[in-house]
């Protein structure tokens, strides 16, 4: 049996409904001071393993059922590369208002930088409301200004499985993460962006795996 590896704030749920079972979400939420749609992902990943079981009108209980499932077995042996999607990327010479334009052309939360040819950076839909609330002409802004540097962006590898990569957006509370291949080895932070996974893709895999089973 394969022992599965939980966040410190799955593993405070499942504490907090074993000494308080049923219990909502609306509960939980209040309990730990998060939203309830922070919560969502960590209460997916819960039921889905067979750990927590979801009561309608009732509220989630602990599961008498093995902490393990066939699902969390299938999901560990889905690699990134089979679930990643193609990510939206601009150059970090890219203007604000060019990038916002990208953003909503392809209908996405983030937007990936990259410079040379290098991921050098991200932005989401957070950092555009930022900026534009602060009255700067985003014509004239590079996107390189305001964008969330390397070497602090959550990334993954294509042969990641796509359980690590759920666990990741999970705890970073992204809306997707950059799929890069090591570019330079002997450079650090030498990477090259092939793709993106993000909450979609979860949520499209676990779909699929539902309509199969």
């Amino acid at each position: 049996m394969t022992k599965i590896k939980l966040s410190q704030r799955q593993e405070k749920i499942i504490k907090l409904v074993k000494e308080h079972e049923p219990i909502t979400s609306e509960q939980l939420a209040s309990r730990i001071g998060v939203t309830r749609a922070a919560l969502r992902p960590d209460l997916a990943v819960l039921t889905m393993t067979g750990i927590l079981e979801a009561k309608p009108k009732v509220g989630y209980i602990h599961s008498k059922k093995p902490s393990y499932s066939l699902i969390y077995d299938h999901i560990r042996n889905i690699k990134v590369k089979d679930i990643m999607s193609k990510p939206v990327v601009v150059n970090e010479a890219t203007t604000v208002y060019d990038a916002i334009l990208n953003l909503f052309l392809n209908d996405v939360g983030t937007i990936f930088v990259e410079n040379n040819g290098l991921l050098v950076g991200a932005t989401s839909r957070k950092d555009f409301l930022k900026f534009a609330m602060g009255g700067t002409d985003m014509h004239k802004v590079p996107v390189g200004i305001i964008m969330t540097r390397m070497p602090n962006i959550v990334f993954v590898d294509e042969e990641e499985n796509a359980y690590e990569a759920a666990i990741k957006i999970i705890e970073h509370e992204v809306d997707s993460l950059p799929v890069v291949v090591k570019e330079d080895s002997d450079k650090k932070d030498s990477f090259k962006i092939i793709g993106k996974v993000s909450k979609t893709n979860i949520t499209k895999l676990l779909v699929k795996m539902g309509e199969n089973s």
